[in-house]
């Protein structure tokens, strides 16, 4: 693989994703832009981002793509393949904060959160997948967030959708390693970002009603978050020196906290346990890294 790698970012328009792109770009990485409706409702982020590209000469193309679409997925992979060649790393970042009591979420809220927190990220890796196989390397990167190891009150379908992706994101890691290819998860502390300022919160007020002091739960936990935000670039930063690390030498789990809060250290404890699991049913060395040679090659 090639030092200057072709990244595809999903959720670009603002936020984490947007650092991503930046900082990658001025890294020299070739960086594919991914948001919802470029030409709509997002046009002035994506002319933003293109104008960005421009003015400093940096390798970043901005796709349509909504990872609640099985077509429209395929449509922005195929795209980036079509004119770069490859896909190096597919990054993950789509996704919303949803607050309030657990009652007062409908089914509905909890369907649409699953829907772009967990199941965009599994279109995503099944179309980028197949290349990834054929080239025999490739990097599957998941910005989950404590949330996805840690739970508060009235965040539960948040870190519902956080500990799903974390499930998932370590059995790729698994079941991909012997074909060379890497499933990673970052796991973002509070930063500022717009994903605080653009939450949904449980839509069954009459429920959330009855709950007497309880229901400021969710307002405490906002003001304790804004108020303790970090630096996001921090997390961009970390996203480069992961995407960076060579093939083969990258963690499962990377913490990335304004504060340390003991996740550090539930993960110490679950790689323990799961070595020990893998042991146990003998899947330890079908589960180990090999670095492959590309499809065809010598």
């Amino acid at each position: 693989m090639s030092s200057k790698q072709v990244v595809f970012i999903t959720g670009s328009s603002t936020g984490f994703g947007r650092l991503f792109t930046e900082t990658l770009a001025r890294k020299g990485h070739a960086v594919f832009a991914t948001m919802r409706d470029p030409g709509g409702r997002n046009a002035k982020n994506a002319s933003e981002i293109r104008a960005l590209a421009q003015k400093d000469s940096l390798p970043i193309h901005v796709l349509e793509l909504d990872v609640t679409d099985d077509a429209s997925v395929q449509r922005a992979v195929d795209a980036a393949v079509a004119k770069a060649g490859r896909i190096d790393v597919a990054i993950n970042n789509a996704g919303y904060y949803l607050t309030g009591l657990e009652e007062a979420v409908t089914t509905e809220q909890a369907r649409r959160l699953m829907d772009t927190n967990f199941l965009g990220p599994v279109r995503v890796n099944r179309a980028v997948l197949p290349h990834m196989r054929r080239q025999r390397s490739g990097v599957l990167m998941h910005i989950s967030s404590v949330a996805g190891r840690v739970v508060l009150p009235s965040v539960g379908f948040y870190c519902a959708s956080k500990f799903a992706l974390e499930a998932l994101a370590e059995s790729y890691r698994y079941e991909l390693a012997g074909q060379g290819i890497e499933s990673v998860i970052v796991e973002p502390g509070q930063y500022e970002t717009s994903i605080f300022g653009n939450n949904l919160a449980g839509a069954d007020e009459a429920r959330a009603n009855t709950y007497g002091a309880v229901k400021e739960i969710p307002a405490k936990i906002n003001a304790a978050l804004s108020s303790t935000a970090g630096n996001a670039q921090e997390v961009a930063d970390a996203v480069l020196r992961i995407v960076e690390t060579p093939a083969g030498e990258k963690q499962l789990r990377y913490v990335v906290s304004p504060r340390s809060i003991g996740v550090d250290e539930i993960n110490a404890l679950t790689k323990q346990v799961q070595a020990n699991i893998l042991e146990a049913f003998g899947l330890a060395a079908d589960t180990k890294f090999r670095k492959g040679k590309a499809a065809g090659s010598a």
